[in-house]
């Protein structure tokens, strides 16, 4: 028994499952690790670091619409808001609010390709950022929007390597791991 496949040989792999486990697991410990990276690397006053949790929330979704439920925002975003900083239940809102949002796209947009799930995700990312701020300022502080534009501009430019990574991830996901002889 083998845990890892082997690259590079010429044995067929039909009929091979993937792990069950994996393949529904792997989306929501991506999502869940990428929401815990914003705090592990930069201590900062202002934000700096995209909002990865949420950058792979969409990713996913946008890669494959059907994997993740349309709930997923609400057990995702009260991780997410535990760990990032945030009033808590804004990433909840947030969270729910583009699940809801990348559907109705889905299900009106005939075709798709790199440009229109980029725009998507831009003004998802600005949608969530600016709303992030203001439900932080409802609760007690001062910040003005230009603050969180360096935020913006690097989440921007950030989302398609986090869409490569969830490609990476997607095929991870996809891979037998048990191999029984």
């Amino acid at each position: 028994m083998r845990l890892w496949p082997q690259f590079g040989t010429r044995r067929a792999r039909i009929n091979r499952t993937p792990s069950k486990i994996v393949a529904r697991g792997t989306p929501w410990a991506t999502v869940m690790l990428a929401s815990l990276l914003p705090g592990l690397a930069l201590i900062a006053s202002a934000p700096v670091l995209p909002p990865f949790g949420f950058l792979m929330f969409i990713s996913w979704r946008q890669l494959r619409p059907g994997l993740l439920p349309i709930w997923a925002g609400l057990p995702l975003g009260i991780f997410d808001d535990l760990f990032s900083g945030q009033p808590f239940g804004s990433a909840v809102l947030l969270f729910s609010a583009a699940a809801i949002a990348l559907d109705m796209i889905e299900a009106r947009l005939p075709w798709r390709n790199f440009l229109t799930e980029w725009l998507v995700a831009i003004g998802l990312i600005i949608v969530y950022t600016a709303l992030g701020l203001a439900l932080a300022n409802l609760d007690g502080a001062a910040t003005p929007l230009r603050v969180t534009w360096p935020q913006i501009v690097i989440s921007i430019l950030a989302y398609p390597l986090v869409g490569r990574f969830v490609a990476l991830a997607d095929r991870f996901r996809l891979t037998p791991f048990l191999e029984i002889r």
